[in-house]
């Protein structure tokens, strides 16, 4: 099968003919249908994740239709299917509990093992995955597995957002842009930060009530003006230290602060201005990817017709094209996420 593979990092991938994934017993092996270029995926590209190494196939936002399916797996040939990124066990006790999402033993398709930047891909454990909704397309679905899914648990599942509280939204890549849709469809008033034009306007057709230019202002000062004392939830999604700075800054007090964006490399560690977070009695919550049992209360919102995420997708490319993806998130991204749609020569 043809798999765009890591030789080098921050060089081109190779595009390669590589084995065809043998199929565990527990699970299935996919056609790929579509998978996303994601930042996580230029963070092992650059050689920052700790979990890559050269010789790793990436992408983990994938879906696909069931090609062989294992003696002991859920699903059967020819099955259409959402992945998550994160493959947990289902029997210790963070699955037990419904935080697989934590699960110690987890699989990370593209990190600890071979990914979807490929034709077919191998998942053990398929009792994480999710029949793909007939109506939504491949490149939709393939968005869910970590960008959409992440901002939902982050808004439902940690800050517990409510209607009529503002959101505030820093950074307005993948992430940021499907916690704002997220957000405008569970009754929030969003604002956005970003320090690039076209973004911040793209955020605004998609209706954000406002956005911010993080380069020219002091957003955190701009936000709590604007929210008459801060926001209720802040979501950092950059993993940089300027905005997780000004996410803590922008709340009011009693406000929740959720740690979207991956801090990894020389950003693993960061200042925080706890004084702010004990004089503000502000919450401060991580979040890593959705419990798969979760999948049902998103897919039921967009089978509903209550959000549209399809402005998520800009670009659907073939192999070939990414690592022009990835090299593009070395500096601004344009707005919305690119999609591998084509597989073959």
């Amino acid at each position: 099968m043809r798999a765009a593979v890591l030789r080098e990092f921050n060089a081109p991938l190779h595009i390669e003919d590589v084995p065809t994934p043998d199929c565990p017993p527990d699970g299935v092996v996919l056609k790929v249908l579509a998978c996303g270029v994601c930042r996580s995926d230029w963070h092992g590209w650059v050689g920052e994740h700790p979990l890559v190494s050269p010789g790793q196939i990436g992408g983990h936002e994938y879906c696909g239709e069931v090609v062989e399916a294992g003696p002991l797996a859920t699903y059967q040939t020819g099955d259409r299917l959402i992945a998550p990124f994160i493959l947990a066990c289902g029997t210790c006790p963070s699955c037990r509990s419904g935080h697989s999402n934590t699960c110690p033993s987890q699989y990370i398709p593209g990190f600890t093992r071979q990914g979807a930047f490929a034709e077919y891909i191998a998942v053990p454990r398929d009792h994480n995955l999710a029949r793909l909704p007939d109506d939504m397309t491949p490149a939709l679905a393939a968005a869910l597995g970590c960008r959409v899914t992440t901002a939902w648990h982050a808004l439902t599942g940690r800050a517990a957002i409510q209607p009529g509280e503002w959101l505030a939204v820093h950074g307005t890549g993948g992430i940021g842009l499907a916690t704002l849709l997220l957000g405008r469809a569970l009754g929030a008033r969003v604002v956005v930060t970003d320090v690039v034009a076209e973004k911040l306007n793209h955020a605004k057709a998609l209706g954000a009530d406002a956005a911010i230019d993080a380069g020219q202002d002091n957003s955190a000062e701009a936000i709590r003006d604007l929210t008459d004392g801060g926001a209720h939830v802040s979501v950092e999604a950059l993993g940089l230290p300027a905005t997780v700075a000004a996410s803590i800054a922008c709340l009011r007090p009693l406000g929740r602060h959720v740690q979207v964006g991956m801090p990894v490399g020389p950003y693993a560690v960061q200042n925080v201005d706890l004084n702010a977070v004990y004089n503000g009695n502000l919450a401060l919550y991580g979040t890593r990817g959705m419990p798969a049992h979760r999948y049902p209360s998103l897919l039921s919102l967009i089978a509903g017709g209550q959000v549209d995420l399809s402005p998520l997708i800009a670009r659907e490319i073939g192999l070939d094209g990414i690592s022009a993806e990835l090299a593009a998130f070395n500096g601004p991204m344009p707005p919305g996420v690119a999609v591998i749609s084509q597989f073959g020569a």
